[in-house]
């Protein structure tokens, strides 16, 4: 098998989950309910009415997967703790039958010659929180902050990198203003309070963690990072369009995080949503601290302009079907369809665009190192005859984003690893069973487990560290 690049020695390669889309047993083991429970419920929110209560049974079936992972050669898998497992009500005791389950995963991991990468919130909040204003609510980030200082003394040092919060552009936009996600409130201001307030929860639980384990703990967080490019680069007016985009998307969470501010700009374009009161003194110096590594999520680029006032304003940017546009105070922006290819979500297949950000934040903040935490892609795929699934498409998607990843690194970019998306087939929240990310096939009937090719394609990556061709040799 022909190789057309090696990565450097010591990358580390890993596939990541998230518990609400895998683990199932909603209802078990002292397990509160979260606000995806309640959204996931509630009728006409997810696609063919499914839900999270059994999604891949990994609650059960985690040794079993930790033999796929170990299987597969993978050096690191990113899992994330559900904080209603852990502290059914987000606040008050804590489920020691939640805590073992984790421990024992982080155990098997460990025996399994694997480095466990925990992240904290990957969007399954506590229903009561919610209940209470969830991120809202300033006393939210206070509450995750205790959750975090908890975890860190149950885990201990047997975490390899704590990542404090997954696409938290997710969490307030879409789960507040476009209302695509739980808990589906289509509301600026809130969404707006809701970036501020997880901004400062990473901060809080970053500080809890290093009380506990050190200043020298790997801390991190994960962020889904927009590229987007104007329709026309000579308008103004679009150029300005995209420079709001960037603003919501990006600098709402990098600049507070890493330089402990806000873009003042960001303030006064969404000024008529909200007077940002919910910003207090020594908030900023408490988001700003210091990480290990910065976790970079990538799937897509887009294309903005300024709506002319013509016609119906498109909202193609990649987020479903909402009647909200999560781009608060931006009204005006619009996005444009994208030339294909395109994966099952509808999202543009353009690895160039994923270069150009790697290059971008790595040139801007050359001493933090990047991670890869999120890569990869959905289809619809089919079981053959043979009963393989022969994923032509995904293995294609893979090899192209990570020679993206490769020509980043040939720039000079930092960056230490790649965690694809995803190691099985999961509920992909509002999408339901309806989109598969999985390099490891999941029967929903039966929950047996079917290696993809580009499950066997990645780990004769991760074995020889050196990018294989596109066909794949089954072992």
């Amino acid at each position: 098998m022909t190789s057309t690049r090696t990565f450097p020695d010591g990358f580390l390669w890993g596939s990541a989950t998230a518990s609400y889309q895998i683990e199932g047993a909603v209802a078990e083991g002292g397990r509160g309910p979260s606000i995806w429970d309640t959204y996931s419920h509630t009728p006409g929110r997810v696609l063919n009415g499914d839900t999270g209560d059994v999604a891949d049974d990994h609650y059960h079936r985690w040794a079993q997967d930790v033999g796929h992972i170990k299987n597969l050669g993978l050096h690191a898998y990113r899992f994330s703790i559900s904080w209603p497992r852990v502290q059914p009500g987000g606040s008050g005791e804590f489920n020691p039958e939640g805590i073992r389950f984790y421990s024992d995963l982080v155990d098997g991991l460990i025996a399994a010659g694997v480095q466990p990468v925990a992240t904290l919130y990957h969007w399954d909040l506590p229903q009561e929180l919610e209940d209470e204003g969830g991120w809202t609510n300033r006393e939210t980030a206070l509450k995750f902050a205790d959750y975090a200082e908890r975890m860190a003394h149950e885990l201990g040092d047997r975490i390899s990198v704590w990542t404090t919060l997954n696409e938290p552009w997710c969490a307030a936009y879409l789960g507040y203003a476009s209302g695509v996600h739980a808990p589906g409130r289509t509301d600026g201001a809130a969404a707006l309070a809701a970036v501020h307030h997880l901004n400062l929860a990473h901060g809080l639980a970053g500080r809890a963690i290093r009380s506990v384990l050190g200043a020298d703990t790997k801390l991190s967080v994960t962020l889904n990072l927009h590229v987007t490019h104007p329709d026309d680069p000579s308008s103004p007016d679009d150029l300005d369009a995209v420079r709001r985009i960037d603003e919501l998307g990006n600098e709402a969470f990098l600049l507070p995080m890493l330089e402990g501010r806000y873009p003042s700009q960001l303030m006064a374009d969404t000024a008529a949503v909200t007077d940002w009161a919910f910003v207090q003194d020594g908030d900023l110096e408490l988001i700003n601290v210091p990480l290990s590594v910065l976790g970079v999520n990538y799937y897509s680029s887009s294309r903005a302009r300024k709506y002319d006032g013509v016609g119906e304003r498109q909202q193609a940017d990649g987020h479903g079907n909402a009647t909200a546009s999560p781009w608060v105070g931006a009204d005006d922006v619009e996005f444009l369809p994208q030339p294909g290819p395109h994966t099952a979500m509808g999202w543009n297949i353009d690895p160039a665009s994923f270069t150009e950000l790697l290059v971008k934040v790595g040139g801007r903040y050359p001493d933090l190192p990047l991670m890869i935490t999120e890569n990869g892609a959905a289809f619809y795929d089919e079981v053959s005859a043979d009963g393989r699934i022969h994923d032509v498409a995904r293995v294609d998607y893979l090899y192209r984003h990570l020679d993206a990843v490769g020509a980043a690194i040939d720039a000079g970019v930092d960056v230490r690893g790649y965690f694809v998306w995803s190691l099985l087939d999961n509920f992909e929240w509002s999408f339901g069973y309806d989109r598969r990310f999985g390099i490891i096939r999941v029967d929903f009937g039966t929950l047996e487990r079917t290696w993809k090719d580009s499950a066997h394609w990645y780990s004769a990556l991760v074995t020889t560290n050196s990018l294989p061709n596109r066909a794949v040799t089954y072992r």
